[in-house]
């Protein structure tokens, strides 16, 4: 599998080998620091780490999640947990939660289930980060299969305006 890393100031310069998405946009356009790497495409967590050069509780997953008949939010989830529903819930005041399917998920985010993050996102739902994304560097979707995105989780929590709390368990 070849990786290729590139960093933000670089970018632009490497485009021949890395697509150009919304997500990557977005954090050029957020002035944070971050690392774009590439590989090819991974069936499973530890694949995905292994090909980012992380531990797998590194990578962070975007979920979308439906409150309510358009209402969403995306929920900050280190690789090696879980959304605790009933957290959440009482988090958000809310009985119910749940899922979109993988059309409905596009329509509502701008990116296909794998790829989904609230960077550069079609519509700027909430965003709830687990509180274990804070004081670490994490590794996030760029927006396209095979593309990842390195930075800091205390700057993704400061520009997405993500809301703290411990939203997750650990995995089964």
């Amino acid at each position: 599998m070849t990786i290729q890393a590139l960093t933000r100031r670089g970018y632009s310069e490497w485009m021949t080998d890395t697509p150009r998405t919304p997500a990557i946009d977005a954090l050029e356009a957020s002035g944070i620091p971050f690392t774009v790497t590439t590989h090819g495409r991974v069936g499973s967590l530890a694949e995905a780490a292994a090909a980012r050069g992380v531990e797998p509780g590194d990578i962070v997953k975007t979920m979308v999640v439906r409150r309510a008949s358009g209402d969403y939010l995306f929920v900050l989830v280190p690789g090696d947990r879980t959304i605790s529903w009933p957290k959440l819930r009482t988090l958000l005041g809310v009985n119910r939660l749940s899922m979109p399917d993988a059309t409905k998920a596009l329509e509502v985010t701008g990116y296909e289930r794998g790829t989904i993050t609230p960077f550069g996102a079609s519509t700027a739902w909430p965003v709830i980060a687990d509180d274990r994304v804070a004081g670490r560097q994490i590794s996030i979707g760029g927006g396209a299969f095979g593309v990842a995105a390195t930075i800091d989780g205390d700057d993704a929590i400061r520009v997405l305006g993500a809301q703290v709390a411990d939203v997750t368990d650990p995995e089964a």
